[in-house]
């Protein structure tokens, strides 16, 4: 990634950005949940998994490593690399981004409860080892979506491009092991944009 240079990273900034980032995120969250289902999958999701999950494009060997980049042990490392850069507001966002989006997961869960695609379609392929627990809504996505929310500030047009290209691969990734359902991914990177909003808002970003 190529990291911007703020002129002046110390003056801190928040503004309607902000925001709009929290109440899109919170938007898209509640309208990604409002057909969910414990008992069953929309037709058209159905369908969207059928095609991302039953293509088989890449071995899941190489699948595996690219979709841990949502695994919540990358919290702690992100904020440890930002710290070593001297980044320390970015490394603070950062820890505190992920945390809260990862406990947030698990709340949502709560709400909108919904099982793992083997338990809601039949024939799902099954890409390594099968998930456990509700699917709704898949924290990787939302954890990535978190990180990249509050680094983006700080990175140049290259680094902003690749964080897009990453949650976006993590999101298709999560469907095609057979992880999660589409809604799950799209609600997940939503949370993830709405906690990043509120924590940019809350403690600022380079001007």
């Amino acid at each position: 990634m190529t990291a911007a240079v703020p002129a002046h990273p110390w003056v801190i900034d928040r503004g309607r950005s902000d925001v709009v980032l929290l109440l899109l995120g919170a938007g898209v969250l509640l309208l990604a949940a409002w057909p969910v289902d414990a008992g069953g999958v929309p037709g058209p999701e159905a369908a969207v998994f059928r095609v991302l999950n039953g293509t088989t494009v890449l071995p899941f060997v190489i699948v595996w490593p690219v979709m841990q980049l949502g695994n919540v042990a990358v919290v702690p490392v992100s904020a440890f690399l930002a710290a070593a850069f001297r980044r320390w507001r970015l490394a603070a966002e950062l820890l505190v981004a992920g945390t809260a989006t990862y406990l947030a997961a698990k709340v949502v869960k709560g709400i909108w409860p919904r099982g793992r695609p083997d338990g809601l379609l039949a024939d799902v392929v099954i890409r390594g080892e099968a998930a456990l627990g509700r699917g709704f809504v898949s924290g990787h996505a939302a954890t990535l979506a978190a990180l990249a929310t509050v680094a983006w500030p700080w990175l140049g047009p290259r680094g902003r491009g690749v964080v897009v290209v990453l949650v976006v691969v993590v999101c298709l990734a999560r469907v095609y092991v057979g992880a999660h359902l589409p809604l799950d991914v799209v609600g997940g990177a939503a949370l993830g944009l709405a906690i990043g909003g509120l924590v940019r808002l809350v403690l600022g970003r380079p001007a």
